[in-house]
């Protein structure tokens, strides 16, 4: 009885601690642990609870920080991670000014701590990798950064890279936040430009920082010159101090010297003693020399040398700030009066056209009325010329035709008297051509000549009377014109032959030798009757 109540208590404690075995196994199988980085993400059977600030039910439990008993077969759990993601985002992207920029940023984000937040990204992440997380948050930020650079300028990107940063981080977290997430940190890291706009923006500022370094740098080669010219000329007097100290103790010694040797034996001292005063003078004016020639060879030189020195600087000086002021003057005026000829010029160009055009149009106008009024002025006096010329000849038809009916040997006279000049010249054109004749029998054979050409007029006048006759007659309505046997109206003879009147005298061109010794001769010069 005792060994079997043994056993069997035996039995029964190994049975219990086999048990109290199975039950911590199970425990241990159905117990969940949730990280400090995690959390549990519980469904299933009675995991449709709703944890505190979680709204609505999710229908699935959240366990964070904790632990929780599962059953298994009858729930699923399942762990989000809560640890920071990093993800780098490089966009290419148009400022405002539609200049191509690209930004490199670092983005640091989690899934957010409170329930909601797990809730959401557990929906969407859940058992998904971690690359298409990464994904859908880049593509938040892209978008966003392209938006809000294009209202940027690139000066603002750059200098105010707070702003910007605040701006996406406003526009990412609502969009974030439906994910779950929360933005730990954004940081621009680098905005560059393919165009290089942004090192261009550097240059005025890296010119205006050599040229202040250039200045700096000659104000200090002309600050270190003034010193060196200083410390040169400090140089210069402690020399001729030195010397002129030297010079002092060497006329002691000299002098101590002298005075040694004068403490010789009194007697000699007192028969030389008009040779030591005479040879103390000598030292004295010796000192006195020597002392002169240092002022000549030390100080005064180098008096001269750091006046020098200091002159040129300071003229060095004073030349370049003159030739500086005067460049500038100089493009100044240059430019001044640039603009100012350039001013003038157009206003004198613009009044000299305007000037031009008005005396043009002007002369156009007085030139088109002038030629209008003479054109008329020409028409008219034209007209009336015409009208008096043809009045004028009507006038003298009617007045010539009126003389006819009444008075027919006048105007034949008339005609005749008026034409006589020319009658005579044709009567004389015989001797035209005759350049020296030869008349005889004197006076008279002169006189006959004369007469015998006047004959020959009156002849041609007959002649001209005769053919007008029949003309006027007809033109008066008569009959013909008497016959020429017949004499005028005018009782004129009736026409003789000019050779049966001339006498028997010659007069012919030649010599005064083809003369008869008997006849009387006159010989007239060359000439024309």
């Amino acid at each position: 009885m005792t060994v079997d109540s043994s056993v069997a208590t035996v039995v029964v404690l190994v049975v219990i601690v086999l048990a109290l075995l199975a039950l911590a196994l199970v425990f241990r199988a159905s117990w969940r642990v949730a990280e400090p980085d995690e959390a549990l993400i519980i469904s299933g059977l009675r995991a449709s609870g709703r944890p505190v600030g979680t709204g609505e039910s999710m229908g699935f439990n959240i366990v964070t920080g904790r632990g929780a008993l599962i059953l298994p077969g009858l729930t699923k759990v399942r762990r989000l991670s809560l640890e920071a993601h990093e993800s780098e985002i490089t966009v290419p992207c148009v400022s405002q000014q539609k200049i191509q920029v690209d930004l490199r940023g670092i983005v640091v984000y989690k899934v957010g701590d409170d329930y909601q937040s797990i809730a959401n990204a557990a929906r969407r992440f859940l058992d998904r990798p971690a690359t298409e997380l990464e994904t859908k948050v880049q593509n938040v930020f892209v978008g966003h950064l392209r938006a809000i650079a294009g209202s940027m300028t690139v000066e603002d990107m750059i200098s105010d890279q707070d702003k910007f940063t605040q701006q996406v981080r406003d526009r990412c977290t609502q969009e974030m936040e439906s994910f779950g997430l929360v933005i730990d940190s954004f940081q621009i890291q680098a905005i560059t430009s393919p165009s290089a706009y942004i090192e261009n923006l550097a240059v005025p500022h890296q010119a205006e920082v050599e040229q202040n370094a250039r200045i700096a740098r000659a104000n200090a080669e002309r600050e270190a010159v003034a010193q060196e010219q200083t410390a040169l000329a400090q140089i210069a007097e402690s020399t001729r101090n030195t010397e002129i100290k030297k010079a002092g103790y060497q006329a002691e010694i000299d002098q101590a010297t002298n005075q040694a040797k004068q403490q010789g034996p009194l007697a000699e001292a007192k028969a030389r003693q008009a040779v030591v005063e005479q040879e103390t003078r000598v030292a004295e004016l010796q000192a006195q020399q020597t002392e002169q020639q240092l002022q000549v060879d030390v100080r005064k030189p180098a008096d001269a040398e750091a006046y020098r020195q200091t002159t040129l600087a300071a003229a060095a000086r004073d030349v370049r700030i003159r030739q500086a002021e005067a460049a500038a003057q100089e493009v100044r005026l240059a430019a001044e009066a640039s603009a100012a000829q350039t001013k003038v010029l157009a206003q004198a160009q613009a009044a000299a056209v305007t000037v031009q055009a008005e005396a043009q149009a002007g002369a156009t106008r007085l030139t088109g009325e002038a030629e209008g009024d003479a054109i008329r002025a020409r028409g008219v006096a034209e007209a009336d010329a015409v009208k008096a010329r043809m009045q004028a000849e009507a006038a003298g038809i009617e007045l010539r035709a009126a003389a006819l009916s009444r008075n027919q040997e006048a105007v034949i006279a008339q005609q005749i008297a008026a034409n006589l000049p020319e009658i005579v010249r044709a009567a004389a054109s015989s001797f035209e051509h005759v350049g020296t004749f030869t008349v005889l029998n004197g006076a008279a054979g002169v006189t006959e000549t004369l007469a015998e050409m006047i004959q020959q007029a009156g002849v041609l006048a007959n002649i001209a009377r005769q053919t007008m006759a029949p003309m006027l007659g007809t033109q008066n309505g008569e009959g013909s014109a008497p016959s020429s046997d017949h004499p005028s109206r005018s009782g004129q003879p009736a026409v003789v032959p000019a050779g049966s009147q001339r006498r028997q005298g010659r007069v012919r061109p030649g010599s005064a030798s083809e003369t008869p010794p008997a006849a009387s001769s006159t010989e007239t010069g060359t000439g024309a009757v």
